[in-house]
């Protein structure tokens, strides 16, 4: 019997609540332990035990992977949060916000490191691969992250240009923790490459959710600043959108609002997204991800009924309000 989110959470979650760090100083590792322990989903380790258990049953490789994953994820987020200068994360203060940039960035230094320690105790038939899965998606994310920046400093960014920076910095990370988990399974090539393409499409549906959620969310749900991302004129699948069937008024009113940090401006660039369907835009584009991540799924050759925990985390991810 497949395990369920639930149960994986909590699985993972007894192997990984331990401390990760010495105890001195304290001053660096009592703010990582801290961090960490607001868990977040732990959604990418999940996908290494899932990718594990949809070919076989889950191998103790498969938690030391989804720890490395897990810190690695961590260690981005503390970096993104100074390069965006957040001042939340998940709920709360940011590294960098209560601790200062140069602790938040020798912290998640350290944190990278410690993956690669649970990295090493992965059983040397898998550990080159492996190895080579995660130095290539580490890369990449750092790629779409310098992406995002550079789209900052552009008037115009093209759609497309826009989700090939999203696989980058948000898809490859979910696509190679389900493939990495599988090659603990002993996938083949053909699985392997089926369950890396339902993560990479699943991530930027995941994407487009978190933009929406951004713009649209909950502010007492999501955990983050909302509106942040339309206050930092950044770069979304709204905004980008928003600038190429925006007309008239409407659109003169966005490129002025862009020019200004007023306190409305969230309020007026939400009206002009409404009034030009943005948010049911932004609805539609993320089922047709979900779709085509759906049909990989559907190509890997395992019984139907294995896939289901991979499906019930796609709907999980989809369908947040947080």
């Amino acid at each position: 019997m497949m395990s369920t989110l639930e149960s994986l959470q909590k699985s993972f979650e007894s192997y990984f609540n331990h401390r990760h760090f010495p105890a001195v100083p304290a001053t660096l590792y009592n703010p990582l332990e801290e961090f960490i322990s607001n868990s977040g989903k732990r959604i990418r380790p999940i996908l290494c035990l899932m990718g594990n258990e949809l070919f076989d049953e889950i191998h103790s490789d498969a938690y030391h992977l989804a720890a490395a994953v897990e810190l690695f994820h961590n260690f981005t987020l503390v970096h993104d949060d100074i390069m965006d200068k957040a001042p939340l994360r998940r709920g709360k203060p940011t590294v960098h916000a209560v601790h200062g940039e140069a602790t938040a960035l020798l912290g998640g230094d350290v944190m990278m490191v410690v993956a690669y320690d649970y990295l090493n105790k992965i059983e040397n038939t898998h550990l080159k691969k492996v190895i080579q899965i995660f130095n290539k998606t580490a890369k990449e994310v750092c790629e779409g992250q310098q992406l995002d920046m550079d789209f900052e400093k552009l008037d115009k960014v093209k759609l497309e240009e826009y989700i090939h920076m999203i696989q980058l910095k948000t898809s490859v990370l979910l696509a190679a923790s389900l493939q990495l988990g599988s090659i603990i399974g002993g996938a083949s090539e053909h699985n392997q490459g089926h369950l890396y393409e339902f993560g990479r499409n699943l991530g930027i549906a995941f994407q487009i959710q978190d933009d929406y959620l951004d713009a649209f969310g909950d502010p007492s749900k999501f955990g983050k600043q909302v509106g942040g991302d339309i206050q930092s004129n950044k770069k979304t699948f709204l905004l980008i959108h928003a600038l190429e069937t925006a007309a008239g008024q409407d659109l003169a009113d966005l490129q002025s609002l862009l020019k200004t940090s007023s306190s409305d401006k969230v309020e007026k660039v939400l009206s002009i997204y409404k009034r030009s369907g943005i948010d049911e835009w932004a609805n539609q584009l993320k089922e047709a991800y979900l779709e085509k991540a759906y049909h990989h799924l559907d190509e890997i050759a395992v019984s139907s009924n294995r896939k289901e925990s991979l499906r019930a985390l796609a709907q999980y991810l989809i369908i947040r309000d947080k």
